[in-house]
């Protein structure tokens, strides 16, 4: 049973491309990360300023090119805050060493074991759908090759010279899938981190309810103190205030851009519904499956959000139910204060700007839907 609620395989994803404090070589393998991406980015920007004639295959790059751009804008952001990520770790570790009962242990392994499943879910799901992507597109490529027709990349990149009828083509078509493939793994890597960390907070939050519901029975004892329970939620606010200030940038960056993705890759769609049932086989690995994986990217931040702000509105609540009518008038009076700070929720938000929540969510999708229509219009 591990003793942390970030996941090993999340500790490993974050070491590689340095984030992770205090790992080796983690200014150098940034750096690099970084010195990929930017090459990335360069021949896909060449690409789309190639096809800006072209609607369709314009929007067919566009997608990918920003998600690229977003998550180079994370990283950097990421890189300047990763002071704030490493007082969020010792807060975090100083939570699991200072559980005082079986009980704590217990709603804190709960929260790491769901955490874990969640960030091995969703790192899984990225990788499996670039692989299946790849294998779509070397299918397309083959019978392409087969045709006497033009070999196209399975992403949309233009290098500035011809490889194309030369074996070099298949070497850079193997780099190009594992450097997506790693990409849609970080992506997945930093979506995963703010629901660890969201959760976390949230089994902090329980352990102060279920304090809050052992008053009656510690009372008749004489050993009741509300000071654990007011310092207890000090160290909440104060982790919670971190993780705003370490996802708000990119919370705000995750709002515009994404509603550029969803709009490019949706547009996509739509127009794939006019060809014909041969050329619609490929669709949904093309097109589909990566916008159901940018919108699911949207809905976890919102998701985590909402999730935090419903959470502390439950102290008030346990505070308010608990037997406090059997406390002495200076314990009762620190339980008010503790059910009036509750009432200002915690959150997370889009640059200072808007909370994440559910209905953010549903904010994007009406904006993302709206550019489709007008980009439908247009084609």
């Amino acid at each position: 049973m591990s003793m942390s609620t970030i996941s090993p395989l999340l500790k490993i994803g974050l070491r590689v491309i340095g984030m992770w404090p205090g790992s080796s070589y983690g200014t150098f393998c940034w750096l690099f990360y970084m010195m990929t991406l930017v090459m990335m980015q360069y021949f896909q920007y060449s690409y789309v300023y190639a096809h800006l004639n072209n609607l369709t295959k314009l929007m067919d790059g566009l997608g990918l090119t920003l998600d690229y751009t977003l998550l180079i804008l994370k990283l950097i952001t990421l890189w300047f805050n990763r002071r704030i990520f490493e007082d969020i770790l010792v807060t975090m570790d100083d939570d699991w060493k200072n559980r005082a009962t079986d009980l704590h242990e217990s709603v804190m392994m709960d929260k790491a074991n769901l955490a874990h499943r969640c960030s091995n879910a969703m790192i899984s799901v990225n990788v499996v759908a670039t692989v299946l992507y790849f294998i779509d597109s070397h299918v397309r490529r083959r019978k392409i090759s087969k045709d006497g027709q033009y070999r196209e990349f399975p992403i949309q990149v233009q290098l500035p010279f011809e490889i194309h009828e030369t074996l070099i083509f298949e070497f850079i078509v193997l780099g190009l899938f594992f450097h997506v493939l790693e990409t849609a793994t970080v992506i997945a890597i930093l979506n995963s981190l703010i629901l660890t960390l969201v959760l976390h907070v949230s089994g902090q939050i329980d352990i102060i309810c279920q304090e809050l519901k052992k008053i009656s029975s510690t009372f008749k004892s004489k050993v009741f103190s509300t000071k654990p329970l007011v310092e207890r939620h000090q160290k909440i606010i104060s982790l919670s205030n971190n993780i705003k200030n370490y996802f708000s940038f990119i919370a705000l960056l995750q709002f515009v851009w994404n509603s550029f993705v969803i709009c490019s890759l949706g547009f996509m769609v739509v127009i794939s519904l006019d060809m014909n049932m041969e050329s619609k086989s490929g669709v949904f690995i093309q097109f589909v499956m990566p916008y159901l994986a940018v919108t699911t990217e949207a809905f976890v931040f919102c998701f985590a959000g909402e999730y935090l702000s419903t959470k502390s509105r439950s102290i008030g609540d346990a505070a308010y139910e608990a037997v406090w009518y059997d406390l002495s008038t200076s314990e009762c009076r620190i339980l008010l204060f503790l059910i009036l700070r509750s009432q200002k929720r915690l959150t997370i938000t889009a640059g200072k700007i808007m909370d994440l929540t559910l209905e953010s969510f549903t904010t994007v999708m009406k904006a993302s839907a709206s550019y489709i229509s007008v980009l439908h219009a247009m084609y």
